[in-house]
């Protein structure tokens, strides 16, 4: 019997017996050696672990010490302040809790060894194309965890806003599909666990910020996904939100303080205005209300102004980068946090991975108010956001516009030039990713009444302008909202993705003679990107849109691509000579999507609503 119960105690999950010791959470569960900042801050909790005193053993004595012990409000938290020294090695050291002179309890937290040291970690770039998905409505791998007992919500694929068990093992499955498209770069929005009663595929309402949802997947699934991108040559982007948490967040129920969250007399929502933070005359009730109130009553606003909460952000983003090889991060809804600790976090981020790219959403509608939030802008408050990169919104607005009005004098394809005109307000316009849609505004085919032509026209744009392009799942099988509306139905299910699935449109059997056209379009132009270093990392000459016709190179030392957009209806018979300055160098070229020879550069002939890309010859 003895043996019995000792066997059954060595089988018990280790978070169990931690539980039953007294101590329920470690955050970061585990670290490395080898980081520049030797700090580490350990959020402990467990019934009444404040009252305890903390020690610690294991190593010699000034490989990890403790600096600092701090209490907060609730006795059921420690946050544990250690220095990990340059000679500390990779193993387990023990954690001691103490009662006055009696041992209380005990944990050993495991130092690893850095595999993927920071010279490995090469960020996304302009040789890059990002593929945007979202997890939950890419492809069904494994039905075994569409359903999870214990957690709030089940899947239900009748219902637009509910889980349809997209999965981790889905996207593995596909990931030869993305590869041959051309794609490079692979961002996922969130796959944390979000055990939210409803609306919780989306990923945005984080329950346990070191946790994969288990419907997605485990956390070594997701370390499987990043080998498997790295082997194909691919990068990993990881989606965050420091902004928020979800409303079933496990410390919802017992906050370390008062102002671990920001809390209002009754609910106050934020009014969604970021350009508040950059206004130079903004009221302060304004910019407070933006900066603190929450994005919805299920997601509680994260008060980053409170340390403890702010080192636990930064730890928990560079703990992601090193448990699964990251190559870079998309940061949601950038300008609602405490500007000043989204800063350091950027800081903290690059100090440790140099070569890291970050991007964030900063959803404004002017070049100038984006680009306050890109690092190096020379703001007037002295702001520097340590963030590299910025989602290019003002293009996509005005991708939206461009092919739908009739030309004018600042309407029609004019709108594109203007945008890329305004270029000198950021520090880095070649690090700013393009997008004509994403995962929360209407798919650009909807803004187009199911129009082709302006989405090839569209393609093409963010393709060869300068920037690195983004594209928005099943955009190259010409997926639209439809009928429905919402979120929920912009996110739908990729045909063949799931077992039992009518059609399979990630083969070409399985797609229409339309998507065919449309994937081979897109096919045929990201894999010309890809080996074109001028489309990459290429100067930009354009020339102001005349008569429905805007006109512009990407030119170095090795190549130079001709792009001519005509946003006529009709087909135009175009002469070239006002582009002398950087035609005259060249006799004839290869048009890029037909693959067919132009011989006559002085005058163009161009369809109407469409796009000739041309690789210029001598």
């Amino acid at each position: 019997m003895k043996r019995f119960i000792l066997l059954i105690f060595m089988l018990l999950p280790a978070c169990f017996l931690a539980a039953q010791a007294g101590i329920e959470r470690v955050e970061p569960p585990f670290w490395w050696t080898g980081f520049k900042n030797p700090g580490l801050q350990l959020l402990i909790y467990g019934k009444d672990i404040g009252n305890k005193a903390v020690s610690i053993a294991g190593g010699k004595q000034s490989d990890v010490i403790i600096t600092a012990v701090h209490k907060v409000r609730s006795p059921d938290y420690l946050f544990v302040d250690l220095k990990i020294g340059a000679s500390a090695r990779p193993g387990t050291y023990t954690l001691n809790f103490s009662d006055g002179k009696k041992l209380f309890t005990s944990f050993k937290y495991e130092l690893k060894k850095r595999i993927s040291g920071s010279s490995l970690r090469k960020g996304f770039d302009n040789s890059d194309v990002i593929y945007l998905v979202m997890p939950d409505r890419f492809a069904n791998g494994d039905t075994a965890n569409d359903n999870i007992a214990g957690m709030k919500e089940r899947a239900d694929r009748s219902k637009p806003d509910s889980r349809h068990g997209g999965d981790i093992k889905g996207i593995i499955n596909h990931l030869d599909y993305l590869k041959e498209l051309g794609v490079t770069a692979l961002w996922m929005t969130p796959l944390v666990e979000n055990d939210q009663p409803v609306y919780s595929y989306h990923g945005y309402s984080a329950t346990d910020f070191y946790k994969v949802d288990p419907r997605f997947g485990t956390n070594d699934d997701y370390v499987k996904l990043s080998e498997a991108l790295h082997q194909r040559g691919m990068k990993l982007i990881i989606d965050e939100v420091f902004n928020h948490c979800g409303s079933e967040h496990w410390w919802m129920k017992d906050l370390p303080s008062e102002d671990w969250i920001n809390q209002w007399p009754e609910f106050t929502r934020s009014t969604y205005r970021a350009g508040s933070i950059s206004d130079p005359y903004v009221a302060v009730a304004d910019s407070t209300q933006f900066s603190r109130g929450w994005f919805d009553k299920t997601m509680p606003d994260l008060n980053q102004r409170n340390p403890f909460m702010k080192n636990y952000l930064i730890q928990n983003s560079i703990w992601w980068m090193e448990f699964a090889g990251i190559d870079g991060i998309r940061q949601d809804t950038y300008p609602y946090p405490f500007k000043d600790a989204m800063s350091e976090w950027g800081k903290r981020m690059l100090e440790e991975y140099p070569d890291l790219n970050i991007v964030g959403e900063c959803w404004m509608n002017y070049p100038a108010t984006v680009a306050y939030w890109q690092k190096g802008s020379k703001n007037v408050d002295g702001f520097n956001s340590n963030l590299p990169s910025v989602f290019d919104f003002p293009i996509h607005d005005a991708l939206i516009q461009a092919f739908n009005e009739k030309e004018g004098w600042n309407t029609g394809i004019l709108r594109l030039y203007e945008i890329i005109s305004q270029d000198f307000s950021y520090p880095d316009p070649k690090n700013i990713v393009t997008f004509a849609d994403n995962h929360d505004v209407n798919r650009y085919l909807d803004t187009q009444n199911d129009d082709i032509r302006k989405l090839k026209m569209a393609m093409a744009f963010i393709l060869t302008t300068r920037g690195i392009p983004e594209i928005f799942y099943g955009t190259e099988l010409l997926m639209t909202t439809g009928a429905d509306k919402g979120h929920g139905s912009i996110r739908k299910d990729v045909p063949g993705g799931w077992p039992g699935d009518v059609r399979n449109a990630f083969t070409a059997q399985g797609r229409t003679q339309a998507e065919n056209d449309m994937y081979n379009f897109m096919h045929t132009l990201l894999n010309f990107r890809k080996s074109n270093t001028s489309l990459q990392t290429g100067k930009l000459l354009h020339f102001i849109p005349s008569d429905g016709i805007y006109t512009y190179f990407r030119y170095n030392s090795q190549s130079t691509v001709m792009v001519v957009m005509n946003n006529n209806e009709e087909q135009k018979l175009h002469e070239t000579g006002r582009y002398r300055e950087i035609l005259k160098n060249f006799k004839s070229g290869k048009e890029v999507i037909s693959g067919r020879d132009v011989t006559d550069l002085s005058k163009l002939t161009i369809p109407g609503k469409s796009v000739l890309i041309i690789e210029l010859k001598h």
